[in-house]
C-alpha cells in the first residue's frame, strides 16, 4: 500500500473559486487545512468538508472511474478507439491488471477517502469545545457519508479491499491486507448509519443532509441483500432499504424534478431532486474540474470553441430500450443524427446533431452558460450522485425483494412517478426485466448500470450474464427515423462476460507496491 499512502497526502492545492464568495465552493487549500490551526470554528470545518464534494480530491475517481465502469464497461456506450488499449478493454469486458482506467479509479477513491480521514480527524483533534457539538458531528457526518460512497464503490467494483480510517498508520504499518467483502459492506453502513444521524435535514443547495445518506444507505442494503444469494435476497437487508428508502420517499419532502432533459443542464444544479452531487466550478482547470462536457461531440459546442476529445456514442444495445413515447428521456441522454438542441451554441442558432454521441453532461460553451471562466477541463456542471428517482426505484426494488414481480401499491406510486415524468403510461405490475431497463434508461450515462449488474450477479449471477453476453455493442447509423447497427459489429470484439468479470482485479501497481493485497481477505470486525 505503499503507492496509496503516497497519495493520501496529496500535494495538489484545492482551488479557491473567483465570483461564488456565497458558495462553499470557496474551500481552502489542502495545506491549509492539514494545520493545527485549521477547525477552530464552524466556518472552518465547514470549509474543511467542502473540499471533499469536488476538486483534486474527486477529481481522479471522477474522470477515470464513473463513466468508464458505470456507462463503458456495461455497455450504454464508448469513445472507440480514439482512447486507445485501456478504453476497449472495458468495453470487451476484458480488463488487465494493468488497465489505466482501473488503476485510476481505485487510486482515486483512495485519495478521497485520504481526504475523508484527515478532515475526520481533524475535527476529532483540533475542533475546541466552543464549537457546538451538532456543529463538529454534522461536519463529521459529511466526511464519513463522503468516505462511505467511496468505499462502497471500492466493494461494489472489487470486492474485498483494505481499511483505513487513519492515514497516519499507514507509515508504521504500509502494507495492508484486503477486507472480506461482507466487513467492508459494514464498514460502509456505519458511515453512512452515522451521517444519517446527525447530517441535518436542509441545508444550503449542494451539501449532503440526512436524506442524502438515507437515500445512499438504501442503495447499499439493497446491494447486500443479494450477497451469496443464490436465487433470493437477504430479507432483514430488504427490510432495510425499504425503510431508509421509504423514509425519503414519503418524508423528505422532496419530488422529481418536473423536466426530465432541463434536469441536466448547469442552471438547474443542485435542484431538490438531487440528493448527492459532485460540487464543480469553471476555470480550475486541468486536475480540478468537471472533464464530462470533453464528450462533446464537436468543438463547436464547446468552451472558446475548442477541446472536444472524444465523442462518447451511445450502443444500438441502449438504443432499443427506448419506446416511441420515451423520446425525452432519450434525446437528453444521447443524440441521433438530426436532433436539434437549440441551447447548444444559442448564439449561432443552436447546433444540429451529425451522428449518434451521448448528450448528457454535453452542456455548451461558456457562452451557453453565461461562464467567461468555463474551459474543456471544467464544466460547471453538478453532476449528480444520487438523485430521488434513483431512491423511488430502489424502493420499489426492495419491495419486490426476492420476487420477479410485484403489483404493490406502494411500489407502484414511486415507479410510476418516474415513468409519468418521462412521458409514459404508468404501469400496474412491475417485473424485474422491467425495472432494470427503467434504471438504465433512466440513469444511462450516470454511471449507473454496471453497479446495477453487479448487485443482481449477487442473487442472479446467471441472468446478470445472460444480460451482458446478450448486448449488441455495435454502434448504429440513424436515418429517417430508422436506426441501423453498424453490420461490422462493435468497434473491438466483445468477449463473453464470465462470473469473474463482476469483480474487477487488484491493479498491477498496487500488487507491485503491496503483495498482501494477493493474500485471502481478513476480518476487520
Amino acid at each position: 500500500m505503499k503507492s496509496i499512502n503516497k497519495l493520501f497526502i496529496p500535494l495538489l492545492l484545492l482551488v479557491a473559486v473567483a465570483g461564488c464568495k456565497k458558495s462553499f465552493l470557496d474551500r481552502p487549500s489542502q495545506s491549509q487545512i492539514a494545520s493545527n490551526n485549521f477547525y477552530q470554528s464552524t466556518k472552518e470545518i465547514r470549509l474543511a468538508t467542502a473540499s471533499l464534494y469536488g476538486g483534486p480530491s474527486v477529481w481522479q475517481w471522477h474522470s477515470n472511474g464513473i463513466l468508464q465502469f458505470g456507462d463503458v464497461l456495461s455497455g450504454n456506450g464508448t469513445t472507440g478507439q480514439y482512447q486507445g488499449t485501456d478504453n476497449n478493454e472495458l468495453f470487451a469486458v476484458n480488463l488487465s491488471a494493468s488497465n489505466g482506467y482501473m488503476r485510476d479509479a481505485w487510486t482515486g477513491l483512495y485519495i478521497l477517502i485520504g481526504q475523508c480521514n484527515n478532515t475526520i480527524l481533524g475535527i476529532q483533534q483540533y475542533t475546541p469545545v466552543t464549537v457546538p457539538a451538532t456543529d463538529k458531528n454534522a461536519a463529521i457526518a459529511e466526511a464519513r457519508f463522503i468516505r462511505g460512497y467511496a468505499y462502497f464503490n471500492l466493494v461494489l467494483h472489487w470486492g474485498a479491499v483494505p481499511i483505513v480510517e487513519d492515514n497516519s498508520k499507514l507509515i508504521e504499518q504500509p502494507l495492508l491486507n484486503r477486507i472480506i467483502v461482507s466487513d467492508v459492506y459494514k464498514f460502509v453502513t456505519n458511515d453512512l448509519t452515522y451521517a444519517a444521524q446527525n447530517l441535518p435535514v436542509t441545508d444550503v443547495a449542494g451539501r449532503a443532509t440526512t436524506w442524502s445518506a438515507q437515500g445512499m444507505l438504501s442503495k447499499v442494503y439493497l446491494t447486500m441483500a443479494g450477497l451469496g444469494g443464490n436465487g433470493t435476497r437477504n430479507q432483514a437487508y430488504l427490510d432495510s432499504a425499504k425503510k431508509y428508502a421509504g423514509n425519503v420517499c414519503k418524508n423528505s419532502g422532496k419530488t422529481l424534478f418536473p423536466n426530465y432533459y432541463d434536469l441536466f443542464k448547469a442552471k438547474n444544479n443542485d435542484v431538490p431532486e438531487v440528493l448527492f452531487a459532485f460540487q464543480w466550478a469553471a476555470g480550475t482547470g486541468f486536475g480540478g474540474g468537471n472533464t464530462f462536457n470533453n464528450y462533446a461531440p464537436t468543438n463547436t459546442i464547446m468552451p472558446k470553441k475548442g477541446g472536444a476529445w472524444a465523442s462518447m456514442k451511445p450502443t444500438y444495445d441502449l438504443y432499443l430500450l427506448y419506446s416511441d413515447k420515451d423520446t425525452l428521456r432519450r434525446k437528453a441522454t444521447f443524440m441521433v443524427n438530426g436532433d436539434y438542441f437549440p441551447e447548444l451554441d444559442a448564439a449561432n442558432g443552436g447546433y444540429k446533431a451529425n451522428g449518434s454521441s451521448m448528450k448528457k453532461h454535453v452542456i455548451g460553451n461558456d457562452i451557453d452558460n453565461s461562464s467567461p471562466l468555463m474551459d474543456l477541463w471544467s464544466s460547471p456542471e453538478h453532476d449528480a450522485v444520487l438523485r430521488l428517482a434513483d431512491v423511488y426505484l430502489i424502493y420499489a426494488e426492495a419491495i419486490m425483494g426476492s420476487n420477479t414481480t410485484t403489483s404493490d401499491p406502494d411500489a407502484l406510486l414511486y415507479y410510476n412517478q418516474v415513468r409519468t415524468r418521462a412521458g409514459l403510461d404508468p404501469l400496474t405490475t412491475i417485473t424485474l426485466d422491467g425495472l432494470l431497463n427503467e434504471r438504465r434508461i433512466e440513469f444511462a450515462f450516470e454511471g449507473q448500470y454496471w453497479g446495477d449488474m453487479v448487485r443482481l450477479s449477487y442473487w442472479k449471477p446467471a441472468k446478470a450474464l445472460s444480460i451482458i453476453n446478450a448486448q449488441n455493442r455495435a454502434f448504429f447509423n440513424y436515418d429517417a427515423g430508422v436506426a441501423t447497427p453498424d453490420p461490422n459489429g462493435p468497434v473491438v470484439p466483445v468477449l463473453p462476460a464470465t462470473a469473474s468479470s463482476f469483480t474487477l482485479q487488484i491493479p498491477a501497481t498496487e500488487l507491485t507496491a503491496n503483495p498482501k493485497l494477493a493474500d485471502a481477505p481478513v476480518k476487520y470486525y
